[in-house]
């Protein structure tokens, strides 16, 4: 394919860049994506924490919070946990946002360093898969209260909060108990994190097409704990146990973090918005566990 694209047929004019600061192979990558989108006549707002790191004099930088009203189009650079934090914070504008992979694993950022010219003007042209992927929703209820709420992409993990503790907890899905349990926690994940933190604790592999949530147990002090694919559309309720000698903490995609105390309700449902993810044309799912999880190839 040619590396150019004409300024008529460019879907998205208004791009926001933002990244990994400070990482010179990110920094790399986000230069090289700069000079060819102003190239193609394209506006660019780029990611405040970024300017130190690449050469621009004709983007205009913004706190990474303020870029969704401003543009039609987000290319994140870095790793799965760019693109997490990318899409919590521009959840509320509902912008499309494309990753290219300049961290490990890379389930979310596809498209690789060395691809960036070609898969980007392919997406510019409107070349691409356009995945609507829900995430979560979690509030903090204390004495009937909301006293803190944060959105996740991939998981919600309740814990501890200390190194060899055990938490105790009563779960609840859509107001019918479900068990009490003391364990290292619980993490209730979407498809989108069924390959993160869930995979690790043993929770199955989900396409990202079912609708559903999976509840893993983390070191549960029993074995017949299992993990449990509900419904997406499910209300879950965790109550920590008056009882509670710790500092508890619930935590969301490892990044945002509130702090538990004894009787406090946690909710976690479905957010009312997707994470509008686009994918490059060539874009296979399972092409991607193959890869990324080491599984065997076609005999």
């Amino acid at each position: 394919m040619s590396n150019k694209a004409t300024n008529s047929a460019i879907r998205f004019q208004n791009i926001g860049i933002v990244g990994k600061p400070q990482n010179p192979q990110a920094a790399e990558t986000i230069q090289t994506l700069h000079d060819h989108l102003l190239t193609l006549g394209c506006k660019l707002w780029v990611q405040q924490s970024l300017a130190d790191d690449i050469q621009s004099t004709d983007a205009t930088f913004l706190p990474r919070q303020e870029l969704g009203k401003q543009v039609d189009l987000i290319v994140v650079v870095g790793g799965d946990g760019s693109m997490l934090n990318a899409g919590r914070t521009q959840i509320q504008h509902q912008v499309p946002m494309v990753g290219i992979n300049r961290g490990h694993l890379g389930f979310l950022t596809d498209v690789r360093p060395t691809e960036v010219v070609e898969r980007i003007n392919e997406v510019l042209q409107g070349q691409y898969t356009e995945e609507r992927r829900f995430i979560l929703n979690a509030e903090v209820i204390r004495d009937g209260n909301v006293i803190g709420d944060s959105a996740a992409v991939n998981e919600v993990v309740i814990h501890p909060g200390e190194i060899s503790k055990m938490l105790e907890f009563e779960l609840f899905i859509d107001d019918q108990f479900v068990y009490s349990q003391r364990s290292d926690g619980l993490i209730i994940s979407t498809p989108t994190g069924s390959t993160a933190y869930a995979l690790s604790g043993g929770g199955p592999i989900i396409s990202p097409k079912v609708d559903a949530m999976v509840l893993v147990p983390m070191f549960p002090h029993t074995l017949s704990s299992r993990p449990i694919v509900i419904d997406a559309n499910s209300v879950v309720e965790l109550v920590i146990a008056q009882d509670s000698r710790h500092s508890p903490m619930v935590s969301c995609d490892g990044q945002e973090n509130m702090n538990l105390a004894p009787s406090d309700r946690i909710r976690i449902n479905k957010h009312p918005l997707p994470m509008r993810i686009l994918h490059p044309s060539n874009h296979d799912y399972y092409e991607v566990l193959r890869t990324k999880l080491g599984w065997g190839s076609k005999l």
